[in-house]
């Protein structure tokens, strides 16, 4: 029987059992082993811990070493993990920072027979509004020089505008706005009387919108919009993004 296996069992027996020994037979087995200058082929017992008296006799070095290696490659993975889900946030942060607000400049009207009132219009066709001043243009998906946004993503967005007009006493206001998404017509306001000599209206509509969309305001044809034409507003938002869930989640 090998010398190293016959004196770590024995050390074992002494120390995990309930049998007394004096301290001279121990100590006697320590200096055995120590002296011992063949191969160590403690594969299930840890003859040193035994000798030492430490707690648990197993060979667990080993096993707890390798833990270590297992958690930091497990936390090395998780930190790209994290890195990625950052990367997506932002991406996806940024695409929600989209916003607008224009006016119509009032150098687009023109004096009008028999007023001393400008106006723009009346047209024989309908014709895109361009609100040229622009004070916020977030994501720059609007264009002022053809009043007209296009979504640079796909997602829920809400548009509003006030249309104002003033044609004087004794004249008729005249005048229908439209908004338009990809041409088709989603809400109008209007005007067609003689009550009033000036009056403006408002409204507001949340669309869902695919990357490329288009929406931008029509003034119909035979139809016209007098003096401070500034007042007119054009304003839109995304108010929440349609987003793949795989940006949100890491392997």
């Amino acid at each position: 029987m090998d010398v190293l296996p016959a004196l770590c069992l024995l050390g074992s027996l002494f120390l995990c059992s309930h049998a007394e020994t004096s301290t001279s037979v121990i100590d006697g087995l320590k200096v055995a082993a120590l002296q011992w200058k063949g191969p160590i082929t403690c594969d299930t017992w840890d003859c040193n811990c035994t000798f030492t008296r430490q707690r648990s006799c197993c060979c667990a070095a080993n096993e707890m070493y390798q833990l270590e290696d297992q958690t930091f490659e497990r936390i090395m993975d998780l930190w790209e993990n994290i890195k990625t889900l950052h990367h997506s946030v932002m991406v996806h942060s940024d695409s929600t920072k989209v916003a607008f607000k224009a006016t119509m400049n009032s150098n687009i009207a023109s004096a009008q027979t028999g007023s001393t009132v400008k106006c723009f219009g009346p047209f024989n066709i309908n014709v895109p509004l361009s609100f040229s001043d622009v004070s916020l243009n977030d994501g720059m998906g609007y264009n002022p020089a053809l009043g007209v946004f296009t979504a640079p993503t796909a997602g829920v967005y809400v548009f509003s505008f006030t249309i104002y007009s003033y044609v004087g006493e004794g004249q008729l206001l005249y005048h229908k706005v439209t908004l338009k998404k990809n041409g088709g017509q989603v809400v109008s306001v209007w005007e067609s009387n003689r009550e009033d000599a000036e009056d403006s209206a408002s409204q507001i509509v949340a669309l869902e919108m695919q990357h490329g969309d288009q929406v931008y305001l029509e003034l119909m044809s035979g139809r016209k919009l007098c003096k401070h034409l500034e007042y007119n507003i054009f304003t839109g938002y995304m108010l929440y993004p349609y987003v793949e869930d795989e940006l949100f989640y890491a392997d």
